[in-house]
């Protein structure tokens, strides 16, 4: 039984004296389950498990909301996920003080991509409402979403490109938001400074590469584009300039011919770190930027500690010396934001990216 409190019918309580939690409601009855791919344990396909059972996502901070998942997509990343890359890494990101003890991921939610509505706010969350049409991708250490509902955090959701439907929208977010921190966050370039600069796109035919053509496109700089034969039209069609087949002949040769870049984006790895830097130009403050590391291996082979020191000094080691030869080299990672995606959204509703 419910009784008004005294200060004007503004507190809202039980007669046993109990003030009612706060819930999210999607039906008449509150929802304790609902429908999701899960893995149990890692391993190969086999391990993933579709279950009506999962655990409903509940609001733990004043700044996260409910989605209603209109559609997801899967991501390499998903996959290597599914075999357990990275595990040492996100459980320590899951419970870093190791208050949890016992407990484990499982079952776990793959899927970092989703476009869908908002069904639930936190107490602090004002940018959004109940029924704004979002999208978002949620970091790795989050449960993903292969399912109906996923919960965020507000500063990880935007508002979807209007142009776009859900399917469409939900292919972007990972892809984006990695090409924008590669390029943007952390090689510094952006709408201002990159008129005329040469850029280099390694493995410009995946998600990441397509999206960083279109996007350094966008902001007027020339593209040189590396793919198969088989996607160079595709390419071309996003705005390449040059597109470099490297399968033709030995690629290093290949880019030789070409003037010297202002920048590299490599989404390949491999022995190509060691002779791309030679085709930035020089004390010019050029700089390669490389998305393949070995960060996550490192702390699943060698634990967090000597994973995290084996990380430091191979990257500072390799800054250091490539430094000394007048250019820089960064590693570059996925960083989930909302602002970033608030941008992206911009240039997908002008036209200048993402053209379906």
């Amino acid at each position: 039984m419910l009784s008004w409190g005294a200060a004007g019918g503004r507190a809202l309580r039980w007669a046993n004296g109990r003030v009612p939690t706060r819930g999210f409601r999607a039906s008449p009855r509150a929802r304790i389950a609902m429908p999701s791919w899960v893995i149990d344990r890692y391993g190969s396909n086999e391990v993933l498990r579709f279950t009506r059972e999962m655990m409903f996502p509940i609001i733990h901070f004043p700044n996260e909301v409910i989605i209603k998942v209109h559609a997801a997509s899967l991501n390499p990343i998903d996959l290597s996920m599914r075999s357990g890359y990275g595990a040492t890494a996100l459980n320590m990101k899951r419970d870093p003080l190791k208050l949890k003890a016992g407990e484990t991921e499982f079952p776990l939610t793959l899927g970092r991509d989703v476009s869908g509505v908002v069904m639930e706010c936190g107490l602090g969350v004002s940018y959004f409402k109940p029924g704004d049409e979002v999208w978002a991708a949620i970091p790795p250490w989050k449960q993903g979403t292969l399912s109906e509902f996923v919960v965020a955090s507000g500063n990880e959701v935007s508002f979807k490109p209007k142009c776009l439907s859900h399917t469409e929208a939900a292919a972007l977010p990972y892809v984006g938001l990695t090409a924008w921190s590669a390029l943007n966050q952390v090689g510094g370039l952006n709408q201002s400074n990159c008129s005329g600069k040469r850029i280099l796109i390694l493995g410009a035919s995946g998600g990441v590469g397509t999206f960083a053509v279109q996007l350094m496109k966008a902001w007027d700089a020339h593209v040189t584009a590396v793919c198969s034969h088989d996607a160079s039209t595709l390419v071309k069609k996003l705005g390449a300039d040059d597109v470099i087949d490297y399968k033709s002949g030995n690629l290093e040769e290949q880019l030789k011919t070409l003037p010297l870049f202002d920048f590299i984006l490599d989404n390949v790895g491999g022995s190509t770190e060691k002779w791309a830097l030679d085709l930035l130009k020089k004390w010019s403050g050029a700089t390669y930027v490389t998305l393949v590391t070995p960060f996550l291996i490192n702390m699943d082979r060698l634990g967090v500690a000597d994973g995290m020191l084996q990380t430091g000094v191979t990257v500072g080691s390799k800054t250091l010396k490539h430094l000394l030869k007048g250019v820089h080299y960064r590693w570059a990672f996925f960083m989930p934001s909302g602002p970033s995606l608030d941008e992206i959204a911009e240039l997908v509703d002008s036209g200048k990216c993402c053209r379906f």
